[in-house]
């Protein structure tokens, strides 16, 4: 199939590793011109030199999500003729949602969903001016089916897939689209994170936690960065242009919900 999104511009977010690496490359695939951003710069330009057809307008912006001001000034000072947007941001740290701080819920909603919005407000007056917006938000399954030991994780990943649904409604007029992808457990740095906290907090082997967890989707295994980053560049592609304000859910079968 061919995705017709040849030269449209990118802006990846988290793109230094796991899904939004994997995002960025699978869009400079399909002849996408990347800009990565995240915070550091020496992954960034390390990213960036891998990064496929480099013939292609790549580039990078260094930028701290958990100050939203300074994100703002950053776009401020660059050229924002996206046609796409890849929200996507590491998680929280996992525990009971009861055990919770209140500034973990502060950071965790600063990171995705003020930075979000901040991104948002940031590209969207070129999209409409182009006629050509897509947006996708790297959420994660607990929108549909909360995932144990992640609270703080499940009540800001919901907020943002509301503020999407929201965002899809009133964008799609200008053939902008707003949908969220929703990976299941994915061998990534974050994966290996749980892991190994949910190890020591159960007294299993590493080993016989990822047993679990991969017995817990149909699949049993884990998916692979790539296998996410499809989906992604499949909705920003022409070939997604009436699906709105959606839920995909890429987890090998896992979540129990339609």
């Amino acid at each position: 199939m061919n995705l017709d999104i040849q030269n449209k511009n990118a802006l990846v977010c988290g793109s230094t590793q796991g899904i939004g690496k994997a995002s960025a490359m699978q869009l400079a695939l399909e002849g996408v011109n990347v800009t990565l951003i995240a915070r550091n710069e020496e992954k960034l330009k390390k990213v960036l030199t891998e990064l496929p057809n480099n013939n292609q307008n790549h580039s990078y912006i260094v930028a701290d999500f958990s100050k939203p001001l300074e994100l703002k000034e950053k776009l401020e000072a660059s050229n924002l003729n996206f046609h796409i947007l890849v929200n996507n941001t590491g998680g929280p740290a996992g525990g009971p949602v009861f055990n919770a701080q209140l500034d973990e819920f502060e950071r965790a909603f600063t990171q995705h969903l003020k930075c979000n919005h901040v991104l948002v407000q940031a590209l969207v007056p070129f999209m409409k001016e182009a006629g050509y917006g897509r947006i996708i938000n790297v959420i994660s399954t607990s929108v549909k089916q909360p995932l144990d030991g992640l609270g703080v994780s499940n009540t800001i990943r919901g907020a943002v897939a509301n503020w999407s649904k929201t965002l899809a409604n009133e964008l799609g007029q200008f053939n902008i689209t707003v949908n969220n992808v929703l990976p299941g457990a994915t061998g990534t740095e974050r994966l290996n994170e749980i892991i190994n906290n949910k190890a020591k907090k159960t007294g299993l082997s590493v080993e016989e936690v990822s047993k679990n967890m991969m017995n817990a989707s149909p699949a049993k295994r884990f998916a692979k960065p790539e296998e996410i980053a499809n989906a992604v560049v499949f909705l920003a592609s022409e070939r997604a242009s009436f699906i709105n304000g959606i839920n995909v859910p890429v987890d090998g079968g896992r979540t129990k919900s339609l």
